[in-house]
C-alpha cells in the first residue's frame, strides 16, 4: 500500500470517531480564545521586555533578575501540578475549569501592574524584593489561568483534526496579543519616560485582560461528561502521566526544547542592543517573527490533515533548530540577516504552535482508553511543569553568564559578553532542538492509532 493510500484510510477512520459531534462553532471557538489576547500581552513582555526593562531602567543587577527569574518558574512549576490536579477534581455548576479561569482575574492584574510600578526612589535590596514577589505573584497567576484553560481546549472536541483547528486560533489569538506587546516594547523603548508609560500600558493591560476572562467564563459551556472524572489521589494522577508512554516521550522533548528555548525570548532586546546595534529595531525583529508565525496557521492546519501532526512538528523543529544555529555569525549592521531569519523561524514557529497542544490532547485520549478518567489538568500541568523548570534553569544560566562573562548595563561589550550572548542565543538552543527532533522521531501515536483509540472510547461509552 502506498503513503498516499495509507494516509487517505487513516483520515477516514479519524473522520468516521467524533462525526456524530458536529464541528465547533467559529463563535465558540473565538470566545475560548480571546483572554488569551490579553493573556499572551502580558506574558510576552513580561518573557522579552522586563528583564532588560529592570537592568536597564532600574538598574537591578543582572544576576538577581536571572534568579529572581529562574526562581519564579520553578516555583511556577511547581505550582502548575497542583493547579492541574485540584481543576481535575473541582465540581461546581460552571464546570471545573472556569471557576479557577474567573478567580485568577484580580491577581493577574495585581501582579502585572506591580512588576511595572515599583515605587520610584526604592532600590538595592528592597527593590530586588519587590520585584522578586511581583514576579513570583505574575507567574502564579499565570498558572491559575492556562493550566485550565488550555486544559479546557482539549476538552471542547474529541476530534482529532478540530483539535488543530482550535489550538491553531488559540495561537493566532495568542499572536495578537503578541503583536500589541511588541508595539508595547517599543514605545517604552523611545520613551522619554519609560517608567511612566510602563505605568499606563499595565494599568490597561490589567483591565482589559480581565474583561476577556470573564467574558470567555460566561460564553463558553464546558462538557457536562467529565466532570467528576479527575484521579482522585495526586500522586497516582501524575504517576498515571508517567505510565503513559506517550506522554513520558512528549515530556522528554518539552525538556530538552524548553532548556535551549528559554534563552531567545530573554535575550533578542539585548541581541538586538549590543551584537547588531540597532535596540529601536527590536520590535521589528520579533514583529517579523511573530506575524509570519500566526499568519501561517491556516496553512499548517491545512497540511496536517495532509502530512499528520508529527511530520509538520518535527519539520518546525529543525526549522528552528538551523534557523537559531544561524544567528550565531550575527555581527554588528546585520540587519537584514536577523530579519529574514526571523522570519522563517516564525513560518516554522507555527507549525509547532498549532500541533503540539493538539498532539497533547491526543495523548490524554490514550489515558483515558487506559484508566477511564479524565486528566487534562494532570497531563498539561506536567508538561507545563517541565517546560517552566527547564526554563527557570535557563533563565538562571543566563543571568549568571552574562554577570561572568562582563556584561555592563548600556555599554559596548567586550568580545567575551559578545561570545555568550551569541552562545546563548544560537548554540545551545540548535542543539537542543536537534536532539528534540531525534528523539520525537519515536513518537507513534499517529492519525490512524487516535482513531483506534477514539472508536475503543466511543464504544465504551455506548456512542
Amino acid at each position: 500500500m502506498s503513503p498516499d493510500s495509507q494516509h487517505d484510510e487513516s483520515s477516514s477512520k479519524s473522520a468516521s470517531v467524533g462525526s456524530r459531534e458536529a464541528p465547533l462553532s467559529l463563535w465558540v471557538v473565538t470566545n475560548y480564545n480571546l483572554p488569551t489576547v490579553g493573556v499572551g500581552f502580558m506574558f510576552l513582555l513580561v518573557n522579552i521586555y522586563l528583564m532588560k526593562f529592570a537592568t536597564d531602567e532600574l538598574l537591578v543587577p543582572a544576576s538577581a533578575m536571572g534568579m529572581i527569574f529562574g526562581l519564579s518558574r520553578i516555583w511556577d512549576a511547581l505550582t502548575d501540578p497542583l493547579a492541574g490536579y485540584w481543576s481535575d477534581r473541582t465540581q461546581t455548576a460552571m464546570g471545573r475549569r472556569r471557576p479557577w479561569i474567573l478567580a485568577s482575574v484580580i491577581p493577574i492584574g495585581l501582579a502585572f501592574y506591580m512588576i511595572w510600578n515599583p515605587p520610584v526612589g526604592l532600590q538595592g535590596s528592597a527593590l530586588i524584593a519587590w520585584m522578586g514577589v511581583g514576579v513570583f505573584l505574575f507567574y502564579t497567576s499565570m498558572t491559575i489561568v492556562i493550566v485550565p484553560h488550555t486544559s479546557l481546549g482539549a476538552e471542547l472536541s474529541i476530534h482529532h483534526h478540530e483539535r488543530t483547528r482550535i489550538f491553531g486560533a488559540r495561537h493566532v489569538m495568542w499572536s495578537v496579543g503578541s503583536f500589541v506587546a511588541i508595539g508595547a516594547m517599543g514605545l517604552m523603548i523611545s520613551s522619554d519616560e519609560p517608567r511612566a508609560l510602563a505605568s499606563q500600558i499595565s494599568v490597561v493591560a490589567a483591565i482589559v485582560t480581565g474583561i476577556l476572562l470573564v467574558w470567555m467564563v460566561a460564553s463558553v459551556r464546558e462538557r457536562v461528561e467529565y466532570q467528576g472524572r479527575g484521579e482522585s489521589k495526586p500522586f497516582k494522577a501524575f504517576a498515571d502521566v508517567l505510565r503513559n508512554r506517550h506522554a513520558r516521550l512528549l515530556l522528554i522533548v518539552f525538556l530538552i526544547e524548553s532548556l535551549g528555548g528559554a534563552t531567545i525570548g530573554v535575550l533578542t532586546p539585548y541581541v538586538s542592543e549590543y551584537i547588531i546595534g540597532t535596540p529601536e529595531k527590536t520590535p521589528l525583529y520579533i514583529m517579523v517573527y511573530a506575524v509570519p508565525s500566526a499568519a501561517s496557521v491556516p496553512f499548517w492546519v491545512a497540511m496536517s490533515r495532509r502530512f499528520g501532526k508529527k511530520r509538520l512538528w518535527i519539520l518546525s523543529m529543525l526549522v528552528t533548530a538551523f534557523g537559531f544555529g544561524a544567528m550565531f555569525f550575527l555581527q554588528e549592521g546585520d540587519v537584514v540577516p536577523i530579519t529574514i531569519l526571523a522570519f522563517l523561524l516564525g513560518i516554522g514557529a507555527g507549525a509547532g504552535a498549532v500541533v503540539a497542544p493538539s498532539i497533547e490532547a491526543d495523548v490524554i485520549d490514550y489515558d483515558e482508553l487506559e484508566t477511564g478518567q479524565r486528566k487534562e489538568g494532570a497531563y498539561f500541568a506536567a508538561w507545563n511543569f517541565v517546560f517552566k523548570s527547564a526554563t527557570g534553569v535557563t533563565l538562571m544560566l543566563t543571568g549568571f553568564v552574562l554577570e561572568m562573562s562582563g556584561f555592563v548595563p548600556n555599554e559596548i561589550q567586550s568580545e567575551d559578553a559578545k561570545l555568550a550572548l551569541l552562545s546563548l542565543y544560537a548554540l545551545f538552543p540548535m542543539a537542543c532542538y536537534l536532539l528534540g527532533t531525534l528523539i520525537f522521531t519515536r513518537f507513534s501515536l499517529d492519525e490512524a492509532e487516535h482513531a483506534r483509540i477514539r472508536r475503543a472510547l466511543d464504544e465504551r461509552a455506548g456512542r
